[in-house]
């Protein structure tokens, strides 16, 4: 289970178990991943009729048109969750991936994958940070499953969990520290959707500054937030062609570090730079 394949992740958006008839819609936003859900969103009374719904919709093979698809299960320290699993473990026709929601220590990961392991579903996994415990232990859960791709910061829970504010500025700590997580284990990490729908300028700014702080993408809540953040996530021309040309230096030099346009690069950036390819490649660029 160490598949794991550089690709978009700029974007994602949630669409309601309850409600099948929005996935197609949801796929065609433009979004990079599409997390059908059956967490927070649905109520108590309603989840066994979206986990049904949810787990049908992967029964006919699914088109490849380069968007992820995501199911977010309920906490696996509750009942809800546990359901959702064993419905899991009962199809054969199982989700690509599954969304963790408040994960706190790594030992739920580690019972996910084998279960799945011994189902023999090669079931991807993403993990959200957005618990106190989850986050002082995110290094180890990032490190503990070779199927997960990707960490996710649930910035709502984790400020209720601190008692700050939702804002940029009192979660930044708990941004880097997700950040480091994932870095370390080589995933991609990516930020909590932005709430106001009427500020698309402070949506675009918090993008911005997640990007610079090394997230891969941003969460979304409705489709028509999907275009500006796909374009603060998306490679210029210019940083591909420059990650193309690093790429190149180092393969002809065969060494530790080279000068590019009187700049020392060391060849720890390699890895960022051959992810930037990577992700044009798939775009098309």
């Amino acid at each position: 289970m160490t598949d794991r394949i550089a690709r978009p992740r700029r974007s994602f958006i949630f669409t309601p178990g309850l409600k099948p008839e929005m996935f197609p819609k949801a796929l065609a936003s433009g979004t990079d991943i599409v997390c059908v859900e059956l967490e927070d969103g649905i109520a108590p009374k309603d989840k066994a009729q979206a986990r049904a719904n949810a787990l049908a919709l992967f029964e006919a093979p699914q088109a490849q048109d380069g968007v992820e698809r995501i199911v977010r299960i309920n906490s696996m320290r509750e009942r809800f969750g546990i359901e959702d699993v064993n419905a899991v473990l009962a199809t054969d026709t199982p989700p690509p991936a599954l969304m963790m929601p408040k994960v706190r220590t790594p030992d739920e990961v580690i019972m996910l994958d084998q279960l799945l392991s011994e189902r023999g579903h090669a079931t991807r996994l993403h993990v959200i940070i957005e618990t106190n415990q989850g986050l002082e232990a995110a290094f180890d859960i990032a490190h503990c499953s070779a199927r997960i791709d990707a960490l996710f910061f649930g910035g709502v829970d984790m400020a209720a969990e601190l008692r700050c504010d939702n804002a940029w500025a009192p979660l930044l700590y708990a941004r880097s520290r997700v950040v480091h997580a994932a870095a370390s284990a080589g995933l991609d990490v990516i930020d909590v959707p932005y709430l106001d729908l009427d500020d698309s300028e402070g949506m675009v700014v918090e993008a911005e500054q997640a990007r610079a702080l090394g997230f891969a993408g941003k969460g979304a809540i409705h489709p028509k937030q999907i275009a500006a953040l796909n374009a603060v996530f998306t490679p210029t021309p210019d940083e591909i062609a420059r990650a193309r040309r690093i790429i190149q230096t180092f393969e002809e030099a065969d060494t530790g570090l080279v000068v590019i346009d009187g700049k020392l690069i060391e060849k720890p950036v390699l890895r960022d730079m051959r992810r930037i390819v990577a992700i044009a490649d798939r775009m098309g660029g």
